[in-house]
């Protein structure tokens, strides 16, 4: 596991900061919500009134009166985004830096084949998200313990687990991607990760367009939907793990045939 390791040192720093710029937005949230709770009514009716726009966020569903409802909202959007934004660049940069470094040469110089280097650096990105959600949940938990409030353990649960598939599935695709290319591949993930949030945003907009949900994992992190139902959409789940899963195996085709430079 030498490739791994080397691989969770190499990205520590990124790993670091990244982690601890979601936890602590997510805390300041939780800690907002105690100065703001008592004008939330206001504010969800407020919201309601906005046509289209609320019901891109899903807030004509939420009562931001409630922890959860401002939860799913506020820190949803955040933890959505920036959890995206961090698989995007994790593993999108995973192969290609190999020859964007010049180190594909002393990489495989060494007795180790490409499949196991297809491996390692695989766990490596998996490694890295999981262990960043485990914190950002502890954090995020501690908060709601801090303030005095009680935790809504299902749908706390339920949404950071649908974030958390969000970002296995991107990470999925964006592997598959970073098999193929050599330069600019960080500006490549966030695109991608941007592309599937607007993407998800106009699928709430009008019924016309709700075909796209199909097409985006932030359809299965809906907060409105987890909140209300408390359950995922095993459907949507079961595409996004479709997509990860193909996203990998394209990985592995390319990476072991292609050329190195």
């Amino acid at each position: 596991m030498t490739i791994l390791k080397h691989e969770l040192r190499q990205g520590r720093s990124s790993f670091l900061i990244w982690t601890s710029v979601i936890g602590v937005m997510l805390s300041v949230c939780v800690f907002l919500y105690t100065e703001v709770r008592g004008e939330m009514d206001a504010v969800t009716d407020l919201f309601s009134s906005f046509g289209s726009f609320t019901a891109a966020f899903g807030m004509d569903r939420l009562n931001f009166g409630t922890l959860e409802g401002f939860y799913a909202i506020e820190c949803g959007s955040m933890l959505g985004l920036g959890g995206a934004f961090f698989a995007a660049i994790c593993a999108v940069n995973m192969l290609s830096k190999e020859e964007v470094n010049k180190t594909a040469d002393f990489l495989f110089s060494h007795p180790v084949s490409r499949k196991r280097v297809l491996l390692e650096k695989l766990l490596a990105v998996f490694v890295q998200l999981t262990m960043m959600n485990v914190i950002v949940l502890a954090m995020s938990l501690l908060s709601i313990l801090a303030i005095g409030e009680t935790i809504p353990w299902a749908q706390l649960l339920l949404l950071h687990l649908a974030y958390y598939l969000l970002q296995l599935e991107l990470a999925g695709i964006c592997y598959g991607i970073s098999a193929f290319v050599k330069r600019g591949s960080v500006g490549i993930g966030l695109g991608i990760a941007v592309l599937f949030y607007f993407t998800n945003l106009i699928s709430n907009l009008t019924e016309s367009a709700s075909f796209l949900k199909y097409f985006t994992p932030f359809a299965y992190c809906d907060g409105a939907d987890i909140i209300t139902e408390q359950r995922l959409d095993g459907g949507l789940m079961a595409i996004g793990a479709g997509a990860c899963l193909l996203g990998i195996l394209i990985a592995w085709y390319q990476y072991t045939r292609k050329d190195l430079s």
